[in-house]
């Protein structure tokens, strides 16, 4: 351990309770041998002049619990014995951070045999044995140059333990790992915020011990090849400051739709890295290469949201697709960020990524549905309260508004400010703007500000210049397990229209209602959750299609396509040490165009169409043009391989039944049963219910 800093507390035993703060640590590691010794009993086999060294890694807890890590010895007799009299080790006075009880690691030699005057070898990242510089025989040798010699077999490289867990490292957006945390994090009395996704490892940890969690789920394993395959990083390295690991992956599936009779796979390989230096910045990337073909339906979709410039589609979530033949798409996704914290209150990060705004399965403000985009990302904690501020890039990829073979360019700003008004209710409120690369705008200054109100600026820089929605959130915890959450976004807005009922294509907007139940039936890990989703035609699109709020044909909402529908899902979650299983039923209505070459009009649902070609000023109901109803059920269960990693096997089987009012074009009556088996590295969500 290297030196207190001003706000950090040393823990301490009973007998050191009265010291000044600067004499704890000496006290900690005195008693800490004291009580080793007194329950240490040396193996009889083994001579008591061993000589030896057993190294300890291990924790104490925010409740003063000594938490092993690791212990390491020549003789797994010596391991076994020391680890015996660590636990019968006493609880302790937590460790303290600005006066907060917080966790700290240590990392300790013990020579053994133990004796009554011994004492350890603390290891503070700098090798003590090889501290004093040998003198040079040359004479010529400076004292500086002989200084330098030692200097590169002092670099320490292979104290990696888990520093990933505590920093402020991205954690991958992942539904079946995002529950749990949750459950934490819901708890009545905490001041966390939970809408804004991806979370940090040191904003999880201060609520979901994820140490603890990954000593539960270790295997007992001793080979190289066991330890990377079931319980590390395939590369880990860490000295006295840094840490690096890298994961190779993949996303592989085999399956059959059983409705269109088509063989599916997927195949993606991948590369994922994460680091930090010092306890400011942090960074990750992942690079996935990929072939796939899917069910029918999703095969679809794929090719209805085709970009300009002859590639077949565009994969939901994940980007452009290139012509694989045989209805193969093959589509690259590349993802990464750095982050810099410079104060406890303030993070700072630079990315290409996706991000995802709410408490529910779904979001009606920000989601995961589009593919990755470049973004600047601005987050403030204090208080209670939460802000973040996200400026962004995107794209629209029609062929409509290419010119000299490049996509359209948009902007987009967002501002999120969540507040815990009380220990159980929690209020948000968001504002976003859309405008277009038009007339050399690039990006706007105007927009800049991370405090302001945007509706007023796109009054300024011209109603059709830009595109903005507000909106509020809310969230409340009805009892430690069980919490409510809601979202409203408004597009446009005419109260008179509200009070008339005249269904006013002006009207834009969407409503969402939810339930989410921790550990149902006081059973640990289970998570029951039912959702209402609402959205009224026209919501999302604009008179300028750029402004759509929409990324390479992906809605950056729902990802039924925008507007036009409602959808309740029923969903459950179980996870049992290293297996999971998750549950899915999903009914709904949208309402889509009919195109049927008579009746050409917009009726709401395509955000990619002007909503001057509306159908009507008034009168606008949800459901109108074609009426789909729609049932979606999904049933997965795996089994978590590595958890450092995050690769997991599973079976999934998938039954959808899309049924149209009227069979036009490729709007046809489907009934799809889907049934796949994988191997996926999970950092990134799949949305097949759509």
């Amino acid at each position: 351990m290297t030196a207190q800093n001003p706000v950090e507390k040393f823990p301490y035993f009973e007998e050191c309770k009265d010291l000044p703060v600067n004499e704890l640590e000496d006290c900690f590691y005195k008693n800490l041998y004291s009580s080793l010794y007194e329950n240490y009993k040396h193996p009889q086999q083994l001579p008591l002049n061993a000589g030896e060294k057993v190294t300890l890694r291990f924790e104490v807890n925010r409740e003063g619990r000594f938490i092993p890590i690791r212990f390491d010895a020549v003789y797994a007799e010596l391991t076994t014995a020391v680890k015996n009299s660590f636990e019968k080790l006493p609880v302790i006075a937590a460790p303290t951070y600005n006066g907060n009880p917080t966790y700290m690691q240590f990392v300790l030699r013990v020579p053994v045999p133990m004796t009554p005057d011994g004492s350890f070898q603390v290891f503070n990242g700098k090798e003590q044995e090889n501290s004093v510089v040998k003198k040079s025989s040359n004479a010529l040798d400076s004292i500086a140059f002989a200084k330098a010699n030692e200097e590169y077999p002092q670099i320490i490289s292979n104290q990696y333990n888990g520093q990933q867990l505590k920093s402020n490292g991205l954690i991958a957006l992942s539904n079946q790992r995002y529950h749990r945390y949750e459950a934490a994090m819901n708890r009545i009395g905490n001041n966390a915020h939970t809408a804004v996704k991806p979370y940090t490892f040191s904003y999880v940890d201060q609520y979901f011990d994820l140490e603890a969690e990954r000593s539960s789920l270790m295997k007992d394993e001793s080979t190289w090849l066991g330890k990377k395959w079931w319980n590390e990083h395939f590369f880990e390295l860490a000295g006295d400051d840094y840490w690096f690991v890298i994961d190779p992956g993949v996303d592989l599936q085999i399956g059959k739709d059983s409705g269109d009779d088509i063989n599916t796979f997927n195949n993606t390989r991948l590369v994922n890295v994460s680091g930090g230096i010092g306890k400011q910045i942090t960074f990750g990337a992942s690079i996935q290469e990929s072939q796939g073909r899917f069910a029918g339906y999703f095969n679809r979709e794929i090719e209805s949201r085709a970009p300009d410039g002859g590639n077949p589609g565009i994969v939901p979530g994940r980007g452009i697709a290139e012509d694989g033949g045989d209805t193969i798409y093959d589509y690259p996704v590349a993802t990464g960020y750095i982050n810099y914290k410079p104060s406890k209150y303030f993070d700072l990060q630079l990315g290409h990524g996706q991000h995802f705004i709410g408490d529910g399965y779904r979001s009606l403000v920000l989601s995961d549905n589009s593919q990755p985009f470049p973004y600047a990302k601005v987050n403030a904690k204090f208080w209670k309260l939460d802000y973040t501020v996200l400026y962004t890039s995107l794209r629209d990829v029609r062929s409509e508004v290419t010119a000299d073979d490049s996509f359209r360019t948009k902007f987009m700003v967002h501002h999120y400010l969540s507040w815990n008004a009380t220990e159980k209710l929690n209020i948000g409120l968001f504002e976003s703007v859309l405008w277009q690369d038009d007339n050399q705008r690039g990006f706007d200054f105007n927009y800049l500000n991370p405090i302001i109100f945007y509706q007023a600026i796109e009054l300024q820089t011209g109603s059709r210049g830009g595109n903005a929605l507000i909106g509020a959130t809310a969230k409340y915890k009805f009892t430690d397990r069980i919490t409510g959450y809601a979202q409203l976004v408004l597009d446009e807005f005419s109260g008179a229209s509200v009070v008339n009922g005249d269904g006013s294509y002006q009207n834009k907007s969407a409503y969402q209602l939810g339930l989410k139940w921790q550990n149902a039936f006081k059973v640990k890990d289970l998570m029951l959750q039912a959702e209402y989703n609402r959205v009224r035609p026209y919501t999302y699109s604009h008179n300028t299609v750029v402004l759509n709020y929409a990324n390479s044909n992906q809605a950056l909402a729902h990802p039924w396509g925008g507007a036009n529908f409602y959808e309740t899902t029923f969903i459950g979650r179980y996870t049992k040490d290293r297996w999971y299983g998750n549950a899915q039923f999903t009914l709904g209505e949208r309402g889509l165009d009919i195109n049927d070459g008579i009746d050409n009009a917009f009726y709401g649902g395509d955000i990619y169409r002007n909503e001057d070609d509306r159908i009507a000023d008034n009168g606008n109901e949800l459901g109108q043009g074609n009426r789909v109803t729609f049932m979606y059920a999904q049933l997965e269960a795996g089994y978590l391989i590595n958890p450092a990693s995050q690769l997991r096997i599973y079976g999934q089987i998938i039954y959808r039944d899309f049924d149209p009012h009227f069979e036009i074009g490729n709007v046809q009556e489907q009934n799809t049963t889907w049934l796949n088996i994988g191997l996926r590295t999970d950092i990134m969500n799949w949305s097949f219910d759509r």
